[in-house]
């Protein structure tokens, strides 16, 4: 049963585009119900209105409070046209039918987004009657239309024409179904900030997580996969607020290494800093004086596993920089960094041939907001591990078994350290002068992890630090590395041989730092 649309109620906070669709709804003859700002603006506009207070002769109360929560509103909206009692109840109260809810909510995510916001600011901007209509009406879609966004604005006006004032019933439910998902996200984003308040927020007895679709991906990891992209509707940074600014579309495992590349270089905010990602894993990362020498050093840190990697800078992207990632026999999926410069843009989209195709993605601010506990969910069948996110860097009382390092050591050791966080376990990683000079990653023993860092460093593991994100089981990687030439190790401790492992740096008269900490990357 399709309704003629004859009665419409709006209220909305947001008024862009709203005379527009007024005008356009007044034009087809529809009766215009509305509310404060919305009345008054509409009626600037020129268009007729019934403020709401007339039409149910029942004024605003409770300072705005109490307005829409009227049995003439609600009755109006949940009336069954194809229901006899329905129609009788309604005639006997005299209420007459609303067919269209035009309604958007009070900005409470805006307003607890501000710095110093109060309690008292923050519950005045809970919408009570924009939900209870937003319900009814997507309740009641078989006989009334719900509109919550402005985007729908123009389909809904062009649908009408088309049909003569009334809305296909596809449609219709396409909205109601819409008007459900802004409730749910609306009181996720309330629960989430007032359990904050309560000291809930960490570990909350329900969990509620809500995101907004991208856009659909071509498909998951693998092209049998189906995949779509999703935005945290609270993030202020990261690669789910990052702007593409050109290439070919992301795919799901550009989205993986973009994130993994740029969380990499978070970690590091005094010196420009380039990280290299395959599959996840950093192949190269390096700091130096200038982004273009963090490059250098970082696909100098693995080439052949660089070529095809996704990029992530900490600073803006120069023209030193674009010249040496478009150099000969370099190739790149994608690049992500704070912003471009101009003759940057130009040069990455120009200056080879593959520059039409990269992706290039602009983050913003990627500093990590201070003070802010971060949180990890990783989803298991029948249910969700929620953890904070591997902030930390070392625990406050660091040992030395074997002997403080020198300052330029203990440079190389905390930069492989933070390296290792970021390195699927088991992980070794060997770093001189502040770049990978070799990774073992992702290996079942930590020995083979060991090799496979020795075998990638070749003759840059003499001099470098080593470190290893989980206490050594066995003196045997320890050994390996020492062999290939590292001269100090960072590790956490804690291992039932850690005596022997002690024994092992002592005799070769390398610095051991025990941080008390892991760094585990399943």
């Amino acid at each position: 049963m399709s309704t003629k649309i004859q009665r419409a109620l709006l209220s909305v906070t947001d008024k862009t585009g709203l005379v527009e669709f007024a005008t356009a709804l007044a034009a087809m003859g529809v009766e215009i119900l509305s509310t404060g700002g919305t009345a008054r603006e509409l009626s600037a506009a020129g268009i007729k209105v019934v403020e709401l207070a007339d039409y149910t002769g029942q004024p605003e109360i409770l300072g705005g409070r109490v307005k829409t929560l009227h049995p003439k509103v609600h009755g109006g909206i949940l009336a069954r046209r194809d229901e006899a009692k329905h129609r009788e109840q309604m005639e006997a109260q005299k209420f007459g039918y609303i067919d269209l809810v035009c309604v958007n909510l009070y900005r409470f995510q805006e307003t607890v987004a501000k710095p110093g916001v109060t309690l008292e600011d923050a519950i005045e901007n809970i919408d009570i009657g924009g939900p209870a209509m937003i319900r009814s009406a997507a309740k009641n879609w078989e006989h009334v239309a719900v509109v919550t966004r402005v985007s729908q604005y123009g389909p809904i006006i062009e649908a009408l024409k088309k049909n003569t004032g009334t809305l296909p019933r596809e449609m219709r439910l396409g909205l109601a179904l819409e008007a459900f998902r802004l409730t749910s996200q609306y009181d996720t984003a309330i629960a989430s900030w007032l359990g904050k308040q309560v000291g809930d927020a960490e570990f909350p007895d329900v969990l509620s997580a809500s995101w907004t679709k991208v856009d659909d991906l071509r498909y998951g990891e693998n092209p049998h996969q189906k995949a779509a992209f999703y935005r945290d509707a609270s993030a202020k940074s990261g690669i789910g607020v990052a702007r593409q600014l050109s290439g070919k579309e992301l795919s799901f495992n550009n989205i993986l290494d973009l994130d993994a590349a740029l969380e990499l270089v978070r970690e590091f905010s005094d010196s420009p800093a380039v990280a290299v990602i395959k599959h996840s894993n950093p192949c190269g990362c390096a700091l130096g004086a200038s982004l273009e020498e963090a490059f250098v050093k970082a696909v100098q840190g693995d080439p052949v596993s660089a070529y095809g990697g996704i990029v992530a800078c900490n600073r803006p992207v120069d023209m030193a920089a674009a010249k040496a990632m478009t150099a000969p026999n370099q190739f790149f999926e994608a690049i992500v960094a704070p912003s471009f410069a101009p003759d940057a843009l130009k040069q990455l989209q120009t200056g080879a041939k593959w520059g039409k195709n990269v992706r290039l993605m602009e983050a913003g601010d990627i500093s990590k907001p201070a003070g802010q506990v971060r949180m990890d969910i990783r989803p298991v069948t029948g249910g969700a591990l929620y953890q904070s996110r591997d902030d930390a860097s070392v625990s406050a009382e660091m040992q030395f078994p074997t002997g403080k390092p020198t300052d330029a050591q203990m440079a190389d050791l905390m930069f492989a350290w933070t390296i290792c966080k970021h390195v699927k376990s088991n992980a070794i990683v060997f770093a001189k002068d502040r770049m990978i000079v070799g990774t073992g990653a992702g290996q079942m023993s930590r020995v083979d992890s060991a090799r496979i860092a020795c075998w990638k460093a070749g003759d840059r593991a003499k001099g470098a630090a080593c470190a290893s994100d989980a206490f050594f089981p066995f003196p045997d990687a320890l050994e390996l590395s020492i062999q290939a030439g590292v001269t100090s190790v960072i590790q956490p401790g804690g291992s039932m041989r850690d005596e022997e492992v002690i024994a092992v740096a002592k005799k070769a008269g390398i610095p051991m730092v025990i941080t008390g900490m892991r760094h585990f990357r399943h």
